[in-house]
């Protein structure tokens, strides 16, 4: 059981130690993740909720407990963080207000800045101290909060950051304190010596610099972390608040939250799709990419499913609601990348076990720094500088920030590119990865057949090959029936009603169209019934080569032709595959089919290793096998037949999840059926692991380097000595820069460039949009040809085409487009260059 909480009162990762500390001794925690970033808490175990609360308040923190979704949640955290940061900019602003008169004063006359008279002079010093004191106070006033948390958890023995600041601070106005009580003896006692130490040893400013920089620094730090959660806050934008809901004959609108499972949801043309569900009534092209990271519009109409926060682009439609509330794709994506953000990394756990332990140590060094500065002969001044700088300049906060940041900009990025990552440890683990497994069917195909090839016969066409083989074939319920018969609708061609239809099992069909006896089967089916297959057999074992099943039609005791349908491979498979190699990383293809067809695909590829014939159950065994030989594997699967293997990898990647984006048996979920995402998996986990050793880096670097030179270790050999105010400076610079650091992920771009596709003449095509930049007339259409049948056909297309001044045309073979580029000529003058090719155009869009 998980239960969520909020935590309240957390400024470092000393807190957040604190709190997991303290709710991991209560009965009934199996395990807790505090997440700093985002102020809250998760607990898995049967803990009562109260007993919780009791020991987050006895460690000196506040909680309350959320729903057991983050959505709700996170909703609420965006205005109260705006409010926060509000509030930090007034008092700091309001700081500066008393500070810099402060610092005039303290400091002017060091500067040959004019002072005014009455605070010249011996005589003038409890002016002088008096007006540094008074106008240090509104500053303190303003930055109670750190007083406040500092000293209770001090107090609670579990002190943070405020505790460092709170100390340094106060320390500084003790020390002043004392210096306006010894102005104030000296001047009664006529001791002017004293008078003339102490008015130059006040140390107000010091404490109202610490402070008012503090403020600065966590009110930078603040907005930066405030961008790091920007890709959840535009996840939660996307929700649309009402839906149209049709009752009867009457349409109602009505909040998001009362809609019902089974409802009927009107989406207008503009609108955003509200809940998940299934097409009932009309068409349109919707735009997917906020949640798919798919650019390109998709068709939809009845039977088809549409997820919540994709924008209807054209026409109206009805959808009957399948999932809504908590369980949209939207509402699971939210789900998941706050729960992948709030987790933690591996690489984590060091800074975590410094952070818990930090802030004792430093003030133990504060007072040891004090002690031997006295020990050894010098002034109480110059021991109080330095313990004050070693305070001051300490920050746990770019320890404790250096992974979280990271962590929740990368998954938040991933998100963006239709990558959503379940945990931190699969997005660390990834970056490990040396070899990737590929199952075949449905990641690098795509995992439905589809015709390849029509050889047609002596005197008979392509279109009447397909009619005939179509008619034949549509009462069949054999998988590549179904391929032959959508080809057929997709061209338009009229099928003829079939009488006598048998099917033979292991062999074919056979029926009779318009009065003649058709056939359709393997070789064996053919011979059997005396039909002579001719060079049909030499250009079938071709295709089977190929990794193809061809299916052979014969009528009125002849051979009509051959049809060969496959899988074919995605049209990015190949790109990803190339850039995972080129990223060092091994690429193996797994597959349940026949070796033939498997070497094909894995040919075309340049996949080197084949793994063929081998059963779903199996899969596991040949992940173990690998990593068994010390690889670190990933395996890509479509998360249902893949699950055990999934589970056996180092990291799982289940993809084309679209609306299923919890798929369990996943660490990785891909929404896309895209084998790209793959490679920007690796790119952004790579990235992110960079980006984190490069802030823990820095964050112990410069508490290597701050922390000796605050306490004066370098005063011996170069008479350094470090003020605390430029420690306080220090210090807010350093949760900035790692907090901007891990800022720069935001920029991260997943795999681009062309697409390469395989044809079945062996040929690469590149499908790229040519940007044409400062052309301001550059134009781009899509054309719809019917007649293409082969790769000969797409050269003609593309050749006649591209032969037109200014244009640049890209041929799609298997969705009969078109698509041209640059300054296009009028739609009649294309039309007429693809009809003078020999080919029909139905629409140019």
């Amino acid at each position: 059981m998980k239960q969520n909480y909020t935590v309240t009162g957390m400024t470092c990762s000393a807190c957040s130690a604190h709190v997991e500390k303290a709710v991991r001794k209560v009965e009934g925690v199996e395990s807790v993740n505090v997440n700093l970033l985002g102020g809250s808490m998760q607990i898995v175990g049967e803990a009562d909720p109260q007993t919780v609360l009791r020991a987050v308040s006895d460690a000196g923190y506040g909680a309350s407990l959320q729903g057991e979704k983050g959505g709700a949640a996170a909703k609420e955290a965006v205005p109260s963080a705006q409010e926060e940061l509000k509030h930090m900019k007034r008092r700091f602003v309001f700081s500066l207000c008393f500070l810099i008169p402060l610092f005039y004063l303290s400091m002017g006359h060091m500067m040959g800045l004019p002072i005014p008279a009455f605070f010249h002079g011996q005589e003038n010093a409890m002016n002088f101290a008096l007006a540094q004191f008074l106008l240090t106070l509104p500053i303190l006033y303003l930055n109670d909060k750190y007083y406040k948390v500092g000293f209770k958890t001090l107090f609670k023995g579990a002190p943070n950051m405020d505790s460092l600041i709170a100390l340094g601070s106060a320390a500084a106005m003790v020390y002043g304190l004392v210096a306006l009580f010894q102005i104030g003896w000296g001047m009664g006692h006529g001791d002017w010596v004293r008078v003339d130490r102490w008015r130059m040893d006040l140390y107000f400013e010091s404490a109202g610099m610490i402070l008012t920089l503090i403020t600065l620094g966590k009110f930078l730090e603040t907005r930066s972390k405030g961008r790091t959660g920007e890709a959840i806050a535009r996840l939660i934008g996307l929700a649309p608040k009402t839906a149209i809901i049709r009752r009867g004959d009457r349409e109602e609108e009505i909040p998001i939250e009362e809609v019902r499972v089974g409802d009927l949801v009107v989406v207008k043309p503009g609108a955003s799709v509200p809940v998940d569900g299934q097409v009932v009534e009309g068409s349109s092209s919707v735009d997917e990419s906020a949640l798919t990271g798919e650019s390109i519009p998709v068709e939809k109409g009845p039977g088809d499913r549409v997820i919540s926060a994709s924008i209807n682009r054209s026409g109206s439609f009805v959808l009957a609601a399948s999932r809504v509330g908590e369980d949209t794709t939207l509402s699971q994506m939210i789900a998941l990348v706050e729960e992948a953000s709030a987790s933690k990394a591996p690489i984590a756990k060091l800074a975590d076990r410094v952070s818990g332990v930090f802030v004792p140590v430093v003030i133990a060094i504060s007072l040891v720094t004090a002690a031997v500065w006295l020990l050894t002969g010098h002034s109480v001044e110059m021991a109080l500088t330095s313990a004050v700088a070693v305070l001051v300049i300490s920050c746990p906060c770019a320890l404790g920030l250096a992974t979280p940041v990271a962590i929740m900009v990368g998954t938040g990025k991933g998100a963006e590119n239709g990558v959503l990552f379940k945990s931190a440890e699969a997005l660390e683990t990834l970056h490990t990865v040396n070899t990737v497994v590929l199952d075949k069917t449905g990641t690098v195909t795509q995992g439905r057949p589809a015709v390849t090839d029509l050889v047609s016969g002596e005197g008979v066409t392509p279109e009447e090959l397909l009619c005939i083989a179509a008619s034949l074939e549509k009462p069949s319920e054999h998988p590549l029936a179904d391929a032959i018969v959508e080809e057929a609708k997709e061209k338009n061609i009229p099928l003829a009603p079939v009488t006598d239809f048998l099917a033979v099992h292991g062999r074919g069909v056979r029926g009779t169209i318009q009065g003649e006896d058709y056939l359709a089967g393997n070789l064996a089916f053919l011979e059997e019934n005396g039909i002579q297959p001719g060079d049909f057999v030499q250009k079938a074992d071709q295709l089977s080569e190929e990794g193809k099943t061809s299916l052979y039609f014969a009528g009125s005791g002849e051979i009509l032709g051959l049809i060969a349908v496959s899988d074919p491979v995605k049209p990015t498979s190949a790109q990803a595959i190339r850039e995972l190699e080129e990223m060092g990383v091994d690429v193996v293809l797994l597959t349940g089919d026949n070796r033939r067809t498997a070497a094909a695909v894995g040919r075309g590829l340049g996949i080197q290793t084949v793994v063929a014939e081998v059963l779903p159950q199996d899969k596991q065994a040949q992940v173990k096998r690998f990593q068994a030989e010390g690889k670190k594997v990933a395996m890509v699967g479509d998360g249902i037949n893949d699950a055990p293997a999934l589970v056996q990898a180092d990291v799982g990647l289940a993809i084309g999840a679209g609306t299923d984006v919890a798929i369990e048996s996943a660490d990785v979920v891909l929404m896309k059926s895209d084998l790209r995402d793959a490679v920007t998996a690796i790119r952004l986990s790579r990235a992110v692991i960079r980006n984190i050793k490069q802030n823990l880096f820095w964050a112990f670097f410069y508490n290597a380097i701050g922390i000796p030179l605050a306490a004066g270790v370098f005063y011996a050999a170069l008479k350094w000595q470090l003020n605390p105010m430029f420690a306080a400076a220090a210090m807010s610079l350093s949760s900035v820069t790692v907090v901007s650091n891990a800022l720069r992920l935001r920029f991260f771009k997943g795999a681009a460039g062309p697409i390469i596709k395989e044809e079945s003449s062996g040929k690469k095509e590149t499908i790229q949009k040519e940007e044409r930049k400062g052309d301001s007339n550059s134009m781009e259409k899509k054309i719809l040809i019917e007649g293409m049948m082969c790769g000969h056909c797409q050269s003609h297309v593309e050749k006649a085409l591209n032969a037109l001044e200014g244009v640049s045309a890209v041929v799609d073979l298997e969705k009969k487009t078109a698509t041209v580029t640059g300054t296009l000529p009028e739609d009649g003058v294309l039309k007429k260059a693809v009809e003078d090719a020999g080919y029909t155009v139905t629409e140019i869009q």
